[in-house]
Formats: C-alpha cells, structure tokens, sequence
C-alpha cells in the first residue's frame, strides 16, 4: 500500500464583507488588465504562515493547537491602506502596523515549530513579517508591473475590519480553500 501524498496547508486571516470583495475586485481588475492571475488562486488574505506540506490523515492535529490558541486570543480590528509593492512582480495591500496582529503571527510561527515541528526555509534567519495581502504576483510579468506600479502607488484605499478567526487553508491541486475558520475569542 503507497503511502497518501503529504497535502499543502497554510495559516492565514481571510477578512470578512465588503474587505473580502473589494480586494477580490483588485485581483480581478488585474486578471483583467494586467492578464495576473495567480493571486486569484487564493481569497483575499494575511499570510500567518506560510505554504507547508502535511498529511491530511493528520488534520486534527494542526486544527487542535490552532483551537487552542484562538481560545486564547481576543479579536481585534486591522486597518489597510493604500498599496506597496515587492519589485519587480508583487503588488499589494498594505497593513498598517498593529501589535496583536504581530503576536498572532509570532505565536502561530512557534506553534508550527514546537507542536508540528515545521522549519520555514530561512527560519534561522528569521524573516521579518510585513502583513499584506496580495493582488498580483508570481505571473505579473515586469512591464506590467511597472505600469500597475505607476498607478497603484497614486491610488489610495482605506478599510478596517475585525480579525474575528484564523484560517486553515488547504490546496485543492489548482487553488486554495479556506478549509476551517477557528474563531477568536470574543471576550
């Protein structure tokens, strides 16, 4: 008997109504102009961590931790503004700066090291989080970028909206679902 192929899974927070649609429009207005698709592969989100292989059999055991922690964590409002970019192919959303935001993320990344024993590639070097949510990348080919760039960095958009749960997504082999919403505590 062959043994199931290991599934890829990430932690994210997927914003609610009107967040959802409006950076969903944004992804679509690329697809449209700018002929990016890739971001429309996942909704709208802020990554919490990244894309990691496990086996689905094993399910429970990334939700359970996450229940804990969501237990344990207050919601709390995020604010967006305007665009920033990652030259020469990412264009995105940027988040203002926000302390429970970066606790989440810090607490997620420890959990996905101690409990599921998960090394990010680069983790000894210890990335820096910038939350943001993506509107065009991997495909946006560099002159497009450039012209999306002239225009986006002069457009302006402002949101906030609740950080109610915490995502875990998961792969379908063409694009990501949001597979369980664990909510946080309301408190």
């Amino acid at each position: 008997m062959t043994k199931p192929k290991p599934k890829l899974y990430f932690i994210a927070i997927v914003p609610g109504e009107p967040v959802f649609s409006e950076i969903l429009a944004f992804k679509t207005e690329f697809k449209d102009r700018f002929n990016s698709t890739a971001a429309l592969r996942s909704p709208p989100h802020i990554t919490l961590h990244m894309p990691f292989k496990w086996n689905q059999d094993k399910e429970d055991e990334l939700i359970k931790p996450l229940c804990t922690l969501a237990g344990e964590q207050q919601s709390f409002k995020l604010s967006l503004h305007d665009f920033g970019a990652f030259p020469p192919r990412v264009i995105f959303v940027q988040v203002n700066e926000n302390t429970e935001l970066n606790k989440l993320q810090q607490v997620v990344q420890n959990i996905a090291k101690t409990k599921w024993h998960i090394h990010t590639p680069g983790s000894g070097t210890q990335r820096p989080f910038r939350p943001h949510m993506t509107i065009a990348f991997r495909d946006l080919k560099k002159s497009a970028f450039h012209g999306a760039w002239v225009e986006f960095k002069e457009r302006r958009y402002v949101n906030t909206f609740e950080v109610k749960d915490l995502c875990l997504l998961k792969h379908n082999g063409k694009s990501w679902d949001v597979m369980e919403r664990i909510l946080l505590s309301s408190m």
